[in-house]
């Protein structure tokens, strides 16, 4: 199981990509019963852990979450085999894809 503190600190190493963004997404980890939102609306990137609404809710473990935004897991693959669930918008989750994509 991933540490969400690392993960957080992670993620914001991203915040130059992320801001293009334009959404709000909510990762709800499942190993851990937490959830963390990324807010990237208004230019800079505001990530926090905790629930809220958003655009598009990502459903995975902490591990995966890891694996994303470190770029040893491709969002497709992780999708296609059922590691990660989308619900809402499926356009915002594309897009997140891509940007955690790009180095």
């Amino acid at each position: 199981m991933a540490d969400v503190s690392a993960l957080i600190d992670a993620m914001r190493e991203r915040a130059d990509a992320l801001s293009t963004l334009g959404y709000k997404v909510r990762f709800d980890l499942t190993d851990t019963d937490s959830s963390l939102l990324l807010d990237a609306t208004g230019g800079a990137v505001v990530l926090e852990e905790g629930a809220g609404e958003a655009d598009a809710v990502l459903k995975l473990s902490s591990d995966t979450l890891d694996k994303l935004v470190s770029g040893r897991l491709g969002a497709m693959l992780a999708f296609s085999t059922g590691r990660l669930k989308v619900e809402g918008s499926r356009g915002v989750a594309l897009k997140l894809a891509g940007l955690l994509g790009e180095e």
